[in-house]
Protein backbone atom coordinates (compact mmCIF):
# COMPACT_ATOMS: atom_id res chain seq x y z
CA UNK A 1 0.00 0.00 0.00
CA UNK A 2 1.37 3.41 -1.01
CA UNK A 3 1.96 5.79 1.89
CA UNK A 4 2.89 9.44 2.24
CA UNK A 5 6.46 8.34 3.09
CA UNK A 6 7.01 7.10 -0.47
CA UNK A 7 8.96 9.32 -2.89
CA UNK A 8 7.76 11.35 -5.86
CA UNK A 9 9.31 10.37 -9.19
CA UNK A 10 10.16 12.98 -11.82
CA UNK A 11 11.56 12.37 -15.30
CA UNK A 12 12.48 14.34 -18.39
CA UNK A 13 14.25 13.74 -21.67
CA UNK A 14 17.31 15.30 -20.03
CA UNK A 15 18.26 18.00 -17.56
CA UNK A 16 15.44 20.41 -18.46
CA UNK A 17 13.02 18.97 -15.94
CA UNK A 18 15.26 20.34 -13.20
CA UNK A 19 13.45 23.64 -13.78
CA UNK A 20 10.31 21.86 -12.57
CA UNK A 21 12.13 20.00 -9.81
CA UNK A 22 13.33 23.32 -8.35
CA UNK A 23 9.70 24.43 -8.07
CA UNK A 24 8.57 21.11 -6.59
CA UNK A 25 11.33 21.36 -3.99
CA UNK A 26 10.20 24.88 -3.10
CA UNK A 27 6.50 24.00 -2.80
CA UNK A 28 6.94 20.55 -1.23
CA UNK A 29 10.22 20.66 0.73
CA UNK A 30 9.45 17.57 2.85
CA UNK A 31 8.99 15.21 -0.10
CA UNK A 32 11.64 12.69 -1.14
CA UNK A 33 12.27 13.29 -4.84
CA UNK A 34 13.80 10.98 -7.45
CA UNK A 35 14.81 12.59 -10.73
CA UNK A 36 15.76 10.77 -13.93
CA UNK A 37 17.40 12.61 -16.82
CA UNK A 38 17.02 10.44 -19.93
CA UNK A 39 19.86 12.29 -21.63
CA UNK A 40 20.92 9.25 -23.66
CA UNK A 41 17.72 9.70 -25.68
CA UNK A 42 17.58 13.50 -25.67
CA UNK A 43 16.04 15.36 -27.38
CA UNK A 44 12.67 13.60 -27.40
CA UNK A 45 11.56 15.99 -30.14
CA UNK A 46 13.58 13.92 -32.59
CA UNK A 47 11.87 10.64 -31.67
CA UNK A 48 8.66 9.17 -33.00
CA UNK A 49 5.53 9.21 -30.86
CA UNK A 50 5.89 5.46 -30.26
CA UNK A 51 9.53 5.85 -29.19
CA UNK A 52 8.60 8.61 -26.75
CA UNK A 53 5.85 6.43 -25.31
CA UNK A 54 8.30 3.57 -24.88
CA UNK A 55 10.76 5.82 -23.03
CA UNK A 56 7.99 7.23 -20.83
CA UNK A 57 6.79 3.74 -19.91
CA UNK A 58 10.32 2.51 -19.18
CA UNK A 59 11.15 5.45 -16.93
CA UNK A 60 7.81 5.27 -15.15
CA UNK A 61 8.29 1.56 -14.50
CA UNK A 62 11.72 2.26 -13.03
CA UNK A 63 10.35 4.91 -10.69
CA UNK A 64 7.30 2.91 -9.63
CA UNK A 65 8.65 -0.64 -9.50
CA UNK A 66 12.13 0.03 -8.15
CA UNK A 67 11.48 3.11 -6.03
CA UNK A 68 7.78 2.69 -5.17
CA UNK A 69 7.02 6.24 -6.35
CA UNK A 70 3.63 7.42 -5.05
CA UNK A 71 3.25 9.85 -7.95
CA UNK A 72 5.13 10.56 -11.18
CA UNK A 73 5.72 13.97 -12.73
CA UNK A 74 6.32 13.90 -16.47
CA UNK A 75 8.52 17.02 -16.48
CA UNK A 76 8.66 17.18 -20.27
CA UNK A 77 6.12 18.82 -22.57
CA UNK A 78 6.93 16.49 -25.47
CA UNK A 79 6.54 13.34 -23.35
CA UNK A 80 3.35 14.68 -21.79
CA UNK A 81 1.82 15.30 -25.21
CA UNK A 82 2.82 11.88 -26.52
CA UNK A 83 2.42 9.60 -23.55
CA UNK A 84 0.63 10.83 -20.44
CA UNK A 85 -2.85 9.69 -21.43
CA UNK A 86 -1.55 6.19 -22.10
CA UNK A 87 0.46 6.19 -18.86
CA UNK A 88 -2.68 7.03 -16.91
CA UNK A 89 -4.58 4.21 -18.62
CA UNK A 90 -1.85 1.63 -18.11
CA UNK A 91 -0.93 2.55 -14.53
CA UNK A 92 -4.25 3.52 -12.93
CA UNK A 93 -3.02 3.19 -9.34
CA UNK A 94 -0.42 5.95 -9.58
CA UNK A 95 -1.26 9.61 -10.24
CA UNK A 96 0.65 11.22 -13.11
CA UNK A 97 1.17 14.98 -13.36
CA UNK A 98 2.19 16.37 -16.74
CA UNK A 99 3.22 19.62 -18.33
CA UNK A 100 0.98 22.15 -20.05
CA UNK A 101 2.42 25.28 -21.70
CA UNK A 102 1.42 28.40 -19.74
CA UNK A 103 -0.92 29.59 -22.47
CA UNK A 104 -3.86 30.33 -20.19
CA UNK A 105 -2.02 32.90 -18.02
CA UNK A 106 -0.34 34.27 -21.15
CA UNK A 107 -3.70 34.85 -22.82
CA UNK A 108 -4.90 36.70 -19.72
CA UNK A 109 -1.71 38.76 -19.49
CA UNK A 110 -1.12 39.88 -23.07
CA UNK A 111 -1.88 43.50 -23.88
CA UNK A 112 -1.32 43.24 -27.63
CA UNK A 113 -3.46 40.14 -28.01
CA UNK A 114 -0.52 38.25 -29.51
CA UNK A 115 1.26 35.39 -27.70
CA UNK A 116 4.28 33.45 -28.92
CA UNK A 117 4.95 29.87 -27.84
CA UNK A 118 8.50 28.53 -27.97
CA UNK A 119 8.57 24.72 -27.89
CA UNK A 120 9.60 21.60 -29.76
CA UNK A 121 7.89 20.77 -33.03
CA UNK A 122 6.46 17.63 -31.40
CA UNK A 123 4.80 19.63 -28.63
CA UNK A 124 3.42 22.28 -30.96
CA UNK A 125 2.10 19.70 -33.44
CA UNK A 126 0.34 17.55 -30.85
CA UNK A 127 -3.43 17.33 -30.60
CA UNK A 128 -3.07 18.14 -26.92
CA UNK A 129 -1.60 21.57 -27.74
CA UNK A 130 -4.26 22.30 -30.37
CA UNK A 131 -6.94 21.50 -27.80
CA UNK A 132 -5.25 23.80 -25.28
CA UNK A 133 -5.26 26.69 -27.76
CA UNK A 134 -8.93 26.11 -28.55
CA UNK A 135 -9.80 25.94 -24.85
CA UNK A 136 -7.96 28.97 -23.44
CA UNK A 137 -6.89 31.33 -26.23
CA UNK A 138 -10.25 32.78 -27.22
CA UNK A 139 -9.64 36.09 -28.97
CA UNK A 140 -5.85 35.83 -28.64
CA UNK A 141 -3.53 35.28 -31.60
CA UNK A 142 -1.15 32.40 -30.82
CA UNK A 143 2.02 31.97 -32.85
CA UNK A 144 3.84 28.66 -32.61
CA UNK A 145 7.64 28.70 -32.88
CA UNK A 146 9.53 25.39 -33.05
CA UNK A 147 13.05 25.75 -31.63
CA UNK A 148 15.32 22.98 -32.92
CA UNK A 149 18.71 23.02 -31.27
CA UNK A 150 17.87 24.80 -28.02
CA UNK A 151 17.45 21.62 -25.98
CA UNK A 152 20.86 20.44 -27.18
CA UNK A 153 22.43 23.73 -26.09
CA UNK A 154 21.00 23.39 -22.59
CA UNK A 155 22.07 19.75 -22.35
CA UNK A 156 25.60 20.90 -23.19
CA UNK A 157 25.44 23.57 -20.48
CA UNK A 158 25.66 26.40 -23.03
CA UNK A 159 23.09 28.84 -21.64
CA UNK A 160 24.38 32.12 -23.03
CA UNK A 161 27.10 31.42 -25.59
CA UNK A 162 27.14 32.85 -29.13
CA UNK A 163 25.42 29.81 -30.67
CA UNK A 164 22.66 29.82 -28.04
CA UNK A 165 22.06 33.54 -28.45
CA UNK A 166 22.00 33.15 -32.22
CA UNK A 167 19.29 30.49 -31.97
CA UNK A 168 17.25 32.52 -29.50
CA UNK A 169 17.41 35.57 -31.77
CA UNK A 170 16.36 33.48 -34.76
CA UNK A 171 13.32 32.07 -32.97
CA UNK A 172 12.20 35.15 -31.06
CA UNK A 173 12.54 37.77 -33.80
CA UNK A 174 9.54 36.54 -35.89
CA UNK A 175 7.33 36.50 -32.80
CA UNK A 176 8.25 40.04 -31.81
CA UNK A 177 7.75 41.18 -35.41
CA UNK A 178 4.17 39.87 -35.23
CA UNK A 179 3.52 41.91 -32.11
CA UNK A 180 3.89 39.28 -29.40
CA UNK A 181 4.28 40.90 -25.99
CA UNK A 182 4.08 37.61 -24.06
CA UNK A 183 6.21 34.54 -24.67
CA UNK A 184 5.49 31.05 -23.34
CA UNK A 185 8.38 28.66 -22.72
CA UNK A 186 6.79 25.37 -23.75
CA UNK A 187 9.81 23.18 -22.98
CA UNK A 188 11.24 22.55 -19.53
CA UNK A 189 14.77 23.16 -20.80
CA UNK A 190 14.00 26.72 -21.84
CA UNK A 191 13.63 28.38 -18.40
CA UNK A 192 17.38 27.97 -18.01
CA UNK A 193 17.75 30.30 -21.02
CA UNK A 194 15.57 32.98 -19.43
CA UNK A 195 18.42 35.45 -18.60
CA UNK A 196 19.72 35.38 -22.17
CA UNK A 197 16.19 35.58 -23.54
CA UNK A 198 15.26 38.57 -21.38
CA UNK A 199 18.31 40.43 -22.65
CA UNK A 200 17.01 39.91 -26.18
CA UNK A 201 13.36 40.85 -25.68
CA UNK A 202 13.65 43.62 -23.10
CA UNK A 203 11.46 44.47 -20.13
CA UNK A 204 8.26 45.09 -22.11
CA UNK A 205 7.86 41.40 -22.99
CA UNK A 206 6.60 38.91 -20.41
CA UNK A 207 8.18 35.44 -20.37
CA UNK A 208 6.18 32.63 -18.73
CA UNK A 209 6.76 28.97 -17.95
CA UNK A 210 4.64 26.41 -16.12
CA UNK A 211 7.06 24.95 -13.57
CA UNK A 212 5.44 26.60 -10.55
CA UNK A 213 1.94 25.65 -11.73
CA UNK A 214 2.98 22.01 -12.09
CA UNK A 215 4.41 22.01 -8.54
CA UNK A 216 1.12 23.37 -7.21
CA UNK A 217 -0.82 20.77 -9.19
CA UNK A 218 1.36 18.03 -7.72
CA UNK A 219 0.62 19.41 -4.26
CA UNK A 220 -3.13 19.28 -4.96
CA UNK A 221 -2.91 15.72 -6.32
CA UNK A 222 -0.93 14.47 -3.31
CA UNK A 223 -3.36 16.14 -0.92
CA UNK A 224 -6.33 14.68 -2.78
CA UNK A 225 -4.89 11.16 -2.43
CA UNK A 226 -3.78 11.83 1.16
CA UNK A 227 -0.19 11.23 0.11
CA UNK A 228 1.41 14.58 0.92
CA UNK A 229 4.32 14.28 3.30
CA UNK A 230 4.53 16.78 6.14
CA UNK A 231 7.34 17.45 8.56
CA UNK A 232 10.18 19.76 9.35
CA UNK A 233 13.02 17.77 7.80
CA UNK A 234 13.91 18.32 4.16
CA UNK A 235 13.20 15.38 1.89
CA UNK A 236 15.95 13.39 0.24
CA UNK A 237 17.02 13.96 -3.34
CA UNK A 238 18.12 11.16 -5.67
CA UNK A 239 19.42 11.79 -9.19
CA UNK A 240 19.90 9.42 -12.13
CA UNK A 241 21.02 10.01 -15.68
CA UNK A 242 21.09 7.62 -18.64
CA UNK A 243 24.11 9.49 -20.04
CA UNK A 244 26.96 10.15 -17.56
CA UNK A 245 28.20 12.98 -19.79
CA UNK A 246 25.18 15.02 -18.67
CA UNK A 247 26.19 14.89 -15.00
CA UNK A 248 28.23 18.16 -15.00
CA UNK A 249 25.33 20.09 -16.53
CA UNK A 250 22.90 18.48 -14.10
CA UNK A 251 25.08 19.54 -11.18
CA UNK A 252 25.36 23.07 -12.52
CA UNK A 253 21.65 23.52 -13.19
CA UNK A 254 20.64 22.07 -9.85
CA UNK A 255 22.97 24.57 -8.20
CA UNK A 256 24.53 22.27 -5.63
CA UNK A 257 26.82 19.23 -5.63
CA UNK A 258 24.72 16.07 -5.63
CA UNK A 259 25.55 12.41 -6.23
CA UNK A 260 24.32 11.22 -9.62
CA UNK A 261 23.91 7.54 -10.45
CA UNK A 262 24.18 6.14 -13.96
CA UNK A 263 21.05 4.40 -15.18
CA UNK A 264 21.44 2.10 -18.16
CA UNK A 265 19.61 3.62 -21.17
CA UNK A 266 17.42 0.51 -21.57
CA UNK A 267 15.72 0.82 -18.19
Amino acid sequence: MTTSAAPVGVFDSGVGGLSVLHEIRRVLPAEDLIYVADSAHCPYGGLSRLEIQQRAHALSRFLIEQHAAKAVVVACNTATAAAIDELRRCVPGVPFVGMEPALKPAAALTRSGVVGVLATAATLGADRFAQLVERVADGVEVWRQPCPGLVTQVEAGDLDGPRTRELLQRYVAPLLARGADTLVLGCTHYPFLRPALLELVGPSVEVLDSGAAVARQLQRVLAQHRLQRHGGAAGQLTFYTTAPTSAPTLQRLWGAPVPIAHLQPLV
